[in-house]
């Protein structure tokens, strides 16, 4: 099973139905191989996508890390434009719709850095 998940994000999303359906018989099979359930792929892709989307929206080192926006009001990703149906199927288009989808958004960007107003500048000893 880790052979078919290890990078389920990059390919899942783009798989036709009949492919969907093949990926589906391979696990049908591993259960019975093994005798334990399964859980399905779709569920597997919707977790793995979720939590890297949240890993690169909240690493502002990530090369990707612009695409994830957020939108004036702080509630919503922006939208990404797409074409084709073939990029909307993409990982970071998925993303953006996924984590727009969750009941409550995550804290994707860093906060500022707090200013300590409360605090007297420190003062450095008289040179002598």
């Amino acid at each position: 099973m880790h052979i078919l998940t290890s990078c389920i994000t990059l390919w899942y999303g783009t798989c036709t139905v009949s492919c969907h359906k093949t990926l589906q018989r391979i696990v049908k099979a591993a259960e019975r191989i093994i005798g334990v359930s399964l859980p399905p792929l779709l569920d597997i892709y919707n977790t793995s996508l979720t939590s890297k989307a949240i890993r690169i929206a909240g690493d502002p080192t990530h090369p990707s890390h612009s695409i994830f926006s957020l939108l004036p009001s702080g509630r919503r990703l922006r939208s990404l434009r797409a074409r084709t149906s073939r990029l909307k199927d993409s990982f970071f288009h998925q993303a953006v719709r996924r984590l727009n989808s969750l009941p409550a958004l995550p804290l994707l960007l860093p906060l500022p850095p707090a200013t300590d107003s409360n605090l007297a500048p420190t003062r450095l000893p008289p040179s002598i």
